[in-house]
This record gives C-alpha cells, structure tokens and sequence, in this order.
C-alpha cells in the first residue's frame, strides 16, 4: 500500500543575490539561503499536522545534494535602481496541531520593509487558519480586531514568519528568497 508523504519538520529560510543576470541573481539569493544544491518543488500553503519546525542547521543535515525538497517558496526580482523588494512566508500553528493541519502563506511586494511584509504575511496566514477553524469576522475588521478574536478564540497558538528585504543597487539584478522547506 502507499504511504503518503507528511513532512514532519519543517526549517525557515531567506536570503539575497545580486548579479547583472537576473537568473544568477536568483542562484546567489538561493545559496544565500543554503538551499541552492537542492531540487526545489513549490507546494501550496498546508503546515501537517504534528509538523516541528527547526532550526536551519538540524534541517540541513536532514538533506543531501541533489534532493528533490519540497518548499513554500516566495521570491521577488527587480534591477530597478533604489526599488525596495520584499519576499516573506508566513506561519500559523492552530492549537490542535497534532490533530489539525495549519498554514503557510507566501507573500512577495514592492515597497515594504521586513516588518511591514512579514507582518502581512503572517496576518494572512492567519487568516487563512481561522476561516478553517470557523473564526469568522467581518472583513472591515482591523487587524488589531483580528488578532484579539484569533487570541480569544484559543485555537490558534503561534505565528511567525520569516522575511528578506533589499534595496535594488544600480546595473545589478536584485533577488530576495523566503521559504519554508519541508525536511522529513
């Protein structure tokens, strides 16, 4: 019979390249955040249940050259001269977390500094976790509303969120990376 596939650790990553061909850019953004030696396949936005989340350092030694890893990956690339780019994946955890499956969202914009994108990338993971654990709001709710209803209804325990900022120099392509890889 087939076994299915659940990650049971998860590490966060981020980094940034610079170069004047934008795919190399994206290879020093990945190196930056040691994972450019693996086979990268983007997955959508489900944290498994009883999932662990780890240091980078444990999670690495997990990995070999070469592996197939499975990520939530989020990236942006710009060459324009002064332009801010921001690349970020949010967590959240729910209380139930051995039984209930949590999320992971990605989140890449222009013009935000790391607190501002990270921010919205864990508010949107969130939010994507209270939908399914039947938290329900109106959607002119402020986010300090938000997080007092999330915080009061005890299911979700933990966000977090990891995210890589840059400021374009000029006649360089600028990349910034943000994942969560799936280690086992």
């Amino acid at each position: 019979m087939y076994e299915a596939f659940v990650p049971k650790e998860i590490f966060l990553t981020k980094g940034i390249g610079r170069h004047k061909e934008k795919l190399a850019s994206f290879e020093e953004a990945l190196r930056d955040a040691k994972i450019a030696s693996f086979n990268l396949v983007p997955v959508s936005s489900i944290f498994p249940p009883g999932c662990k989340t780890v240091p980078i350092s444990k999670g690495l030694q997990e990995l070999h050259p070469g592996q197939i890893l499975h990520c939530v990956i989020s990236r942006n690339t710009s060459n324009e001269y002064r332009r801010l780019i921001s690349a970020s994946v949010g967590l959240a955890i729910p209380k139930e977390g051995k039984k209930t499956h949590g999320y992971i969202s990605e989140h890449h914009s222009f013009g935000e500094t790391d607190k501002q994108a990270g921010d919205y990338a864990e508010d949107l993971a969130a939010l994507m976790l209270s939908t399914t654990l039947g938290i329900e709001f109106d959607n002119n709710t402020t986010w300090d509303q938000k997080e007092e209803i999330w915080k009061m209804s005890g299911k979700i325990v933990r966000t977090t969120n990891i995210t890589q900022s840059a400021i374009c120099v000029e006649g360089l392509w600028t990349t910034v990376v943000a994942a969560a890889v799936f280690v086992k």
